[in-house]
């Protein structure tokens, strides 16, 4: 039965389209939606300024108009763009110099046998800021040190997709993902306030505590739950066993490499050093004294963007002129046009993105849906924790079908978020509730673009092992960091913790007064 329903669902996902191609549709469902609503006189009032808010046709000749006129802009002002490729700058430069493989590498060579689980799982976590090279480069790592160990390899490579993918929201500290996910959160709350602004670090102790309790969680899964279930690993072929070369990957990194990273490490305290000099130093610039206690640091918020970029690249920079990977300034160059280069799919999807988004705002029908859904839910007398435990039900119940994390939220997102703030949430906490359905369930999907990769893998080491298989090892993962993740949701919202600097759980709509020019 249940690889009935495994290969149910593969069936119907693979039968999806691409996401450029959805929001696509989308859009031309929104023109017809918007004709219909505009018609029937649909119509709102917006309790932040008291404003009649009626649906509107996009099919006017002025909304057409607009429509072909603005498309540069409406491309260039999609406020995850810039800040995602800002960043990605950076972390391109990292991922390429070797930085990142060299981190992961120097960070589990050495782990001690009896911490050897929980030290995978940890810096796969934290290793899912270098993206692609996670997987490439950590998976098959762990599997390798599993096996040297005397443990089923396939249990180091469960427990590190479990950690990068399972655990794909939580880390240590912001990055790409938070720069994406609250870039698109901050046009759906303009709907409704359009003085809110997104702030990087907005979930940043959400993120850090997912860390912390998907660490253990996911240790006591692999050495209690899916380790015995493998059973003790014997290699079906001598191919399997691991070889020299396999034995010198999983060594201490090179003399150049550890040269590498302690220069990088000498790179990042000089920028954590020149950001705290700019905070707390004198005439700090990212201090805003004339403002309010609650405004005072939104300049160091907001400058969080360009210090984490110059982070990644100054120690990306310094690892490879260390390492031997960066000879000259020509290839420092010629590795932030490679990280922008890979991010034109991404450029695609925020294209048609945007331009969904942009058209939802025009129509008033994400506002409109929002208010009165609002009501709908106040009327219920639901209490706001169960609201957001239903909120991360649906992120994972989509990420089954849909993989990409921004683009089930620009869809998301302009209903969600003002539906919630006029109950008041925060766009924070919205935040933080999608990503964290959405992070739990990528690892039972295999339609998830790693997938297949994480196959190759563990057939590398057991040759019968195939997608149900693999599914039936991350289930463990996915129920239980899913079952955890719906408590820390609740527990959080009911304890009124903050999400991150300046980021509350809670939420008041400006009055209409307060919003007037």
């Amino acid at each position: 039965m249940s690889s009935g329903f495994l290969g149910a669902i593969e069936k119907v996902g693979n039968r999806l389209p691409d996401p450029v191609v959805i929001f696509v549709w989308m859009i031309a469902a929104l023109f017809v939606a918007s004709m219909i609503a505009a018609a029937m006189g649909a119509s709102a009032v917006n309790p932040a300024t008291g404003e009649t808010l009626s649906a509107i046709s996009l099919a006017t000749s002025e909304n057409l108009r607009r429509l072909f006129v603005d498309m540069p802009r409406t491309l260039t002002g999609f406020a995850p763009l810039g800040t995602v490729l800002v960043v990605m700058l950076g972390a391109g430069v990292a991922e390429r110099t070797g930085f990142f493989s060299a981190a992961m590498r120097a960070s589990v060579s050495k782990a001690p046998k009896a911490l050897l689980t929980p030290i995978i799982i940890f810096v796969a976590i934290v290793s899912n800021h270098a993206a692609d090279a996670a997987y490439v480069v950590l998976v098959p790592l762990a599997a390798i040190v599993f096996a040297a160990a005397g443990r089923h390899p396939v249990a180091g490579i469960a427990a590190s997709f479990a950690g990068v993918s399972g655990g794909f929201s939580a880390n240590i500290f912001p990055g790409h993902l938070d720069a994406l996910l609250l870039g698109i959160t901050e046009p759906a709350a303009h709907l409704l306030d359009p003085s809110w602004t997104a702030n990087i670090a907005g979930n940043w102790w959400f993120i850090l505590a997912m860390t912390f309790v998907f660490t253990p969680l996911g240790w006591w899964v692999t050495d209690k739950i899916v380790e015995p279930r493998l059973g003790p690993w014997a290699p079906a072929n001598p191919a399997a066993e691991v070889t020299e070369e396999d034995a010198e990957e999983a060594e201490a990194v090179s003399r150049r490499e550890r040269k590498g990273l302690l220069w990088a490490a000498l790179g990042a305290l000089a920028i954590i050093g020149l950001w705290a000099a700019m905070t707390l130093g004198p005439a700090a610039p990212f201090i805003n004294a004339d403002a309010g206690p609650g405004e005072r640091m939104t300049p160091f918020y907001n400058s969080l963007v360009a210090g984490f970029f110059l982070l990644f690249l100054v120690c990306g920079v310094a690892y490879g002129a260390a390492a031997g990977t960066v000879k000259s300034q020509g290839d420092v160059v010629r590795l932030t046009g490679q990280s922008m280069a890979d991010m034109g799919p991404y450029i695609v999807l925020a294209f048609v993105a945007a331009h969904f988004v942009t058209l939802f705002n025009w129509s008033n029908l994400g506002a409109i849906t929002a208010i009165h859904g609002a009501e709908g839910l106040r009327a219920s007398g639901l209490p706001t924790p169960l609201l957001l435990s239903g909120m991360v039900l649906l992120a994972a119940g989509i990420n089954l079908m849909v993989g990409s994390a921004s683009a089930k939220w620009a869809a998301l997102a302009p209903i969600l978020v003002p539906m919630l703030m006029l109950l008041g949430v925060s766009p924070e906490m919205s935040t933080a509730a999608y990503r964290m359905g959405d992070s739990t369930t990528n690892i039972v999907t295999p339609l998830m673009v790693y997938f297949p990769l994480i196959l190759g893998f563990a057939q590398r080491y057991q040759k019968d092992f195939g997608v149900g298989s693999l599914m039936a090892v991350m289930v463990p993962y996915s129920a239980a960091f899913l079952a955890a993740g719906l408590i820390m949701v609740l527990g959080w919202a009911a304890l009124d913790l903050p999400l991150g600097p300046g980021a509350t759980v809670d939420y008041q709509l400006p009055t209409a007064a307060s919003t007037q020019p």
